[in-house]
Order: C-alpha cells, then sequence, then structure tokens
C-alpha cells in the first residue's frame, strides 16, 4: 500500500510503498477514504510522544473510510460497512471501556501512534466492536473524519467535561481545529463565546462558528488578553478551554475565568517544553475546577453523531481543504507553524 512514512523523529517525510496490515484478532482493516492532519500528528513527528518506538512510522489517527478485512471474533462489522472511530481505541475489556469509559482504558490503543496510522491507503484498527463507530449515509467521508479526534474532543470537552449550559460564557483559547470545533459546540448549546488567538483568519473562522467576541493576540502577553476577557464577561468567563497547549495559553486560560469557574485542558503540553506552572493560588482563591479532557470514546458518538445528522453542529462548515498523500507529507513538518484557520484532510485515494 501507499503511504506517508518517516524513520526518525524530525527526519524527513516521504510517501512510500509498505505492506499491508493484517487485520488482528477482533479487529479490523480499514480501506481509508479520508484522513485528518492533526497538529498531534506533527507533536509524534517531533518526537513528543512516548508510544512511537518503531520506525519507519505512520502518522494518522482521524479517519473514515470502509472496512476491508475483518479479524477472529469481530461480531457487528462486515466487509464494506462505513466506519470511524475515536482516535484512542479501548482495549474493550476492562472497567473503563464497559463503563463507556474507553478514552482512559489503560490498555488503548492510538492508530498513527502505538501503531501505523491512517495516513495510508489502508489501516488497522484494535477492538472493533468496542471502537468502530457506523457512518450514517448524508455524512460525507471528509466530515466523518474530522470528528475523530478535534471534533469529537471539543464535544465531549464542552458537553460532558465543562458541562457547558445555556447562557454561560465560555472563553476558547486557540482557533485550530479544536477550538473552532468548541466555538461550534458551545455556541451550539446556547452559551456566549470569547475566541482568543493570534491568527486573524483563525478569528473570522471563530465569528464564523459562532464566537460572539474576538481577541487577537501576539501569544505573550496574557494579562491584557485576561483584562479584555473580563471587562467583556463583567468579570471573567464561566469555562475557559485551552485548545493550544501551551504555558502561556494554559495561563490565559485560567486567568480568563470567573470565580467557580471551570477550566478545561486539551491541547497537548508535551514534556519536551516543561512541565508549565499553574497558578494554584488563584484555583484555589476562586475555587477554580481544573479538568482534563482526552478524546471520546465509541459510546458517546450516538449524541454528537445526532446533532450532526440534523444540522445544529455543521462540522464541514470546518473543512479547508483535502490534499493527497504527497501534500501530506510535505505538510507535517511544517504543521507548527501554519495557519490552522480550519481542518484539513487528506484522500489517500487521490
Amino acid at each position: 500500500m501507499r503511504a506517508v512514512a518517516y524513520d526518525a523523529f524530525g527526519g524527513p517525510v516521504t510517501v512510500r510503498e509498505l505492506p499491508e496490515p493484517v487485520a488482528p484478532d477482533g479487529g479490523v482493516v480499514v480501506r481509508v477514504h479520508a484522513t485528518g492532519l492533526c497538529l498531534s500528528d506533527w507533536h509524534g513527528w517531533a518526537g513528543h510522544d512516548g508510544d512511537i518506538t518503531t520506525f519507519p512510522h505512520v502518522p494518522g489517527h482521524e479517519l473514515a473510510g470502509t472496512v476491508a478485512a475483518v479479524g477472529a471474533g469481530v461480531r457487528r462489522w462486515r466487509v464494506g460497512d462505513r466506519v470511524t472511530t475515536p482516535f484512542v481505541c479501548g482495549c474493550g475489556r476492562c472497567a473503563w471501556c464497559r463503563a463507556g469509559d474507553a478514552q482512559v482504558c489503560p490498555d488503548q490503543t492510538q492508530p498513527g501512534f502505538t501503531h501505523h496510522g491512517s495516513w495510508a491507503e489502508l489501516v488497522a484498527l484494535h477492538a472493533a466492536d468496542t471502537n468502530l463507530v457506523a457512518v450514517p449515509d448524508d455524512v460525507t467521508d471528509a466530515t466523518a473524519a474530522a470528528l475523530g479526534c478535534r471534533f469529537a474532543t471539543a464535544f465531549r470537552a464542552v458537553a460532558h467535561r465543562a458541562r457547558v449550559r445555556a447562557g454561560e460564557q465560555v472563553t476558547v483559547v486557540g482557533a485550530g481545529g479544536v477550538g473552532l470545533s468548541a466555538v461550534m459546540v458551545a455556541a451550539a448549546r446556547g452559551a456566549r463565546v470569547i475566541a482568543v488567538d493570534r491568527d486573524p483568519a483563525a478569528l473570522e473562522a471563530a465569528r464564523r462558528a459562532g464566537a460572539e467576541h474576538t481577541l487577537l493576540t501576539d501569544g505573550t502577553d496574557g494579562t491584557d488578553v485576561t483584562t479584555a476577557i473580563h471587562d467583556l464577561s463583567d468579570g471573567g468567563t464561566h469555562v475557559a478551554l485551552d485548545a493550544v497547549g501551551s504555558p502561556d495559553t494554559c495561563a490565559t486560560a485560567i486567568g480568563a475565568l470567573r470565580r467557580r469557574g471551570r477550566h478545561v485542558q486539551v491541547g497537548l503540553l508535551p514534556a519536551v517544553e516543561g512541565r508549565p506552572p499553574v497558578a494554584m493560588d488563584r484555583v484555589i482563591a476562586l475555587e477554580l475546577d481544573v479538568l482534563g479532557s482526552h478524546g471520546m470514546s465509541a459510546a458517546d458518538y450516538p449524541a454528537m453523531m445526532g446533532l450532526v445528522g440534523d444540522g445544529t453542529l455543521r462540522p464541514q462548515d470546518l473543512l479547508d481543504g483535502v490534499v493527497d498523500l504527497a501534500a501530506a507529507a510535505d505538510l507535517l513538518p511544517r504543521m507548527r507553524e501554519r495557519s490552522t484557520a480550519g481542518i484539513t484532510v487528506c484522500d489517500p485515494r487521490r
């Protein structure tokens, strides 16, 4: 099969021929029709993810396609089924998976990290009966692929972790794929959203996604930004979400909160950047909740997919282009620097 791969962290990224994957027991092989280009793929290429241990490595963890092969023991899926999957695939056996919380499974697999991913014509997925999600006929491959990491992560962060309610005010720091998704989900739940980013194009996309206010920042002066947020929200927002993952953006989000507010950390804070200080004095004095959010299990997809199907949520509006494997290989090393005002997907069939 054709796939994007690299042989060392930070090394050259090329399109090459690799052996086709074999369906594992309990798993499937999916023929990829669309796969997202996510900043987490860049973190993996840069060496920030400890799960990547063998080379050559194929990135890619957001995907949609059709089942191409079925392993022993799979009950729910057949060749030809249209499917997607969360980027966190639970083992299907542990207490967390049985409770519907596969996103924190201690034996989880992640395509593009624990094994070859979906920037390829074919990808293997484990524990299919736990992790696969059927794609309705009225949802395109590109839209379904966009759900797998950024949109589903944002949906769970806003709806399940922060439990955003109508009339609340929400700050979203970072208007890339996950940030724009969070803006859209929060606005759909009736919240008033302030989006913060250093890219004017990203802020324009945030306005289209439902942000009431946008704030342009250079990424360094969190004090001025938080002052502006407090002015716009009469003393701070009920919820703040860091969709970037840096010491500055984390501090901005926590600083944006009103008393008894809820902070949700979604953006990765890799150890290579050090362990950022958190203003725990503010957390204690204002009784802030600090919440982590790590993807979303397949068990929680039906509610989100229903809102996509009825048009309440429109992740397709966040798509900004479809590329081939060669373009994806070229983009991977530059993803940290390029504008992220939307979600780009790759179609390996091109």
